[in-house]
């Protein structure tokens, strides 16, 4: 057998060859424990390599492979309920975008948002909770001290 990588580069990050297939896929942002499981699944259908191989076994020619897949899970028959872009407001499709693509679609959606003057985006604008928790005693770091203060001591 070949000898171990430590280091495996996919989609332009350097993972830990140390860390099985889908532990180390959840290294790229976007993937989760789910998708990296997902992944790992088809890529052992594709290449007959068993999804709980470190990924430092990998031979260095199924790179390209576990790339594409991780790049276009949607060719290789993975579910739409698991990516996440699904039914994408400026063009209706499922996608699943991965580091730089994906923080740039957030910050595009929140600029929308605050330019439309929508609920959510105005809070998130202003630093504060969006999906209705409390505030009044959680969230401090943001503003002033809210609560009763000491009086101050008389001579």
């Amino acid at each position: 057998m070949a000898e171990l990588r430590l280091i495996v580069r996919i989609a332009n990050k350097d993972l830990s060859g140390e860390k099985r297939i889908a532990k180390a896929l959840m290294e790229l942002k976007g993937i989760s424990q789910r998708m990296g499981k997902i992944i790992a699944k088809e890529f052992e259908k594709e290449t007959r390599i068993k999804e709980d191989t470190k990924l430092g076994d990998i031979p260095e020619n199924m790179d390209k492979k576990m790339e594409e897949i991780v790049l276009n899970p949607e060719k290789f028959g993975i579910p739409k309920w698991s990516l996440n872009k699904q039914k994408e407001y400026d063009s209706g499709e499922d996608k699943h975008l991965i580091m730089s693509e994906l923080e740039f679609d957030e910050r595009k959606n929140f600029q929308r948002m605050s330019k439309i003057k929508s609920y959510r985006g105005l809070r998130r604008g202003w630093g504060l909770t969006v999906r209705g928790q409390k505030t009044k005693s959680t969230h401090r770091g943001k503003g002033p001290v809210v609560g009763v203060m000491k009086k101050d001591a008389k001579k």
